[in-house]
């Protein structure tokens, strides 16, 4: 790969080595908070600005992903959620990248087909290649003008001094074994190293690796290679028979009509049914629910995307037999959402039993449209999915769950006495708020007291940067500097 380096590409890379720096200040200072919504305004202001030129494809999907990544990006800023605090370290830059690809590519290019994946990964190749080539460029600007008998022999030395390293390493340890004094004053070298700092050589390299990366990715979408490979709309290469597919949604049906009928009372009556406790009773309807989504989702969709249609009468069968499997799901998808809200009624909310119920909603909607798939066969699955999950993944990001859960146990315990002091303390500053909200209006609750003077004495001893930077932290524990006890 020749590269030409013009005025332009030097004036960008010097936006990406600030950009590097930024992102170094960004990550790698404590806590991530408000630096991440900095960095990503940032990134995608030199984005924008280096590609001006270019007409961008799939516009209005774009923007679409673009506001979810802005929008979980401001998460950092306006929750504290320590699950999607991990989660989006890792998912938004993957976002990043397929977005960034997605609208640099052909617009003939679907994005939504399985070709668009190594795509995704050729591009990413390209960044390697890219950055390999110009620095091999920027050896050849130096050595321009440079005498070649100077260069040849500077190699030799280089060469020289790494063969004899090994040589030396051995030797030294040899004498300083045989004498003491000389021991001595081998061993007072590393001294002479200590003005070189460490911690400031590993950011340097980290600063100049996010330069390499956001430079080469920039501008390999840039140049945007035109010559894609023409990938053909991925064909099954083995077709699953209709009768094949009729008999076994025969059957799977057959099973799932006789245990809905047989259950149905215990589905929905509300109480529990024999000897099961509560426990019990929700662990089976989140084995039903993994069911759901692992079996009768997967039969659905190999079905609709591998399956050949057949004959006006076996493709008509079909479609029957797929509308029951569905149906018989959101069966079950009802059953383990009631078995949940049980649990909860009897054992407080958690912020894991209120996403397992905003997945379960989420499901619904995602059988609804593949509902309507088996009837309008010209709709697009994975389309749906993933602008589906993109959207239900931000939401939940941002409507900040822990409030929910807070709002649902203060509800509960209003209504029951019960509540769980301890859990709400360790869920997040959002859950500090509810407990200071509930010992300001002076419920007896026990340890309340205890918790909240833990709590507010380490906000007293907490120091944060700029970086860290979270309004319900911040504003967590500013009701804890002012709360005044009893």
């Amino acid at each position: 790969m020749e590269i030409n380096v013009n005025k332009k590409d030097w004036l960008f890379l010097g936006l990406c080595l600030l950009l590097g720096i930024l992102a170094e200040e960004s990550f790698f200072r404590g806590l991530i908070g408000i630096s991440y919504l900095v960095f990503i305004m940032a990134f995608y202001a030199v984005f924008f600005w280096r590609c001006r030129t270019i007409s961008f494809a799939h516009q209005r999907f774009g923007y679409l992903v673009v506001i979810c990544i802005w929008l979980l990006s401001a998460g950092y800023v306006l929750n504290e959620n320590i699950l999607f605090y991990i989660l989006n370290i890792i998912g938004i830059p993957a976002l990043v990248i397929f977005h960034l690809v997605a609208v640099t590519s052909p617009k003939n290019f679907r994005w939504n087909q399985f070709a668009f994946i190594p795509y995704i990964f050729s591009r990413l190749l390209n960044v390697i290649k890219y950055n390999i080539a110009f620095t091999a460029s920027l050896g050849k600007f130096a050595k321009r003008g440079a005498d070649d008998n100077k260069l040849l022999v500077w190699k030799k030395i280089l060469i020289g001094v790494v063969i004899s390293l090994p040589l030396l390493a051995v030797v030294l340890r040899l004498l300083t074994t045989a004498d003491r004094q000389f021991a001595l004053m081998v061993g007072g070298i590393p001294d002479l190293f200590r003005i070189v700092d460490t911690e400031g050589v590993m950011r340097l390299i980290v600063v100049l690796i996010f330069m390499a990366a956001f430079f080469g990715l920039m501008q390999v979408l840039y140049i945007k290679q035109m010559k894609v490979m023409k990938l053909q709309d991925m064909q099954a290469p083995v077709k699953l028979d209709p009768v094949i597919s009729v008999t076994v949604l025969v059957l799977i049906n057959l099973v799932y009509i006789l245990f809905t009928i047989v259950q149905f009372k215990y589905f929905f009556s509300g109480s529990l049914q024999g000897d099961y406790t509560y426990a019990e009773y929700a662990r089976k309807g989140f084995f039903e629910l993994l069911f759901v989504t692992l079996i009768n989702l997967s039969i659905t969709i190999v079905v609709l995307s591998l399956g050949e249609s057949g004959k006006n009468g076996v493709k008509r069968m079909r479609q029957v037999l797929l509308t029951i499997l569905v149906l018989s799901s959101g069966v079950l998808l009802t059953s383990a959402f009631i078995r949940l809200s049980m649990y909860e009624e009897a054992y407080g909310f958690t912020f894991t039993r209120v996403l397992s119920h905003s997945f379960m909603i989420f499901l619904v909607v995602i059988f609804t449209y593949t509902l309507v798939k088996i009837w309008v066969e010209k709709l697009s699955l994975f389309h749906f999915y993933f602008i589906t999950a993109l959207i239900y993944y931000t939401t939940i990001n941002v409507i900040d769950l822990d409030r929910i859960v807070v709002k649902e146990n203060i509800t509960r315990y209003e209504e029951t006495g019960k509540i769980d002091a301890n859990y709400l303390s360790r869920l997040s500053a959002t859950g500090v708020l509810g407990l200071i909200e509930l010992y300001e209006r002076g419920e007896n609750i026990p340890h309340l007291e205890t918790i909240l003077r833990d709590k507010q004495m380490e906000a007293r001893t907490e120091s944060h940067t700029w970086q860290s930077y979270n309004l319900k932290r911040e504003r967590a524990s500013q009701k804890l500097n002012n709360l005044q006890f009893k």
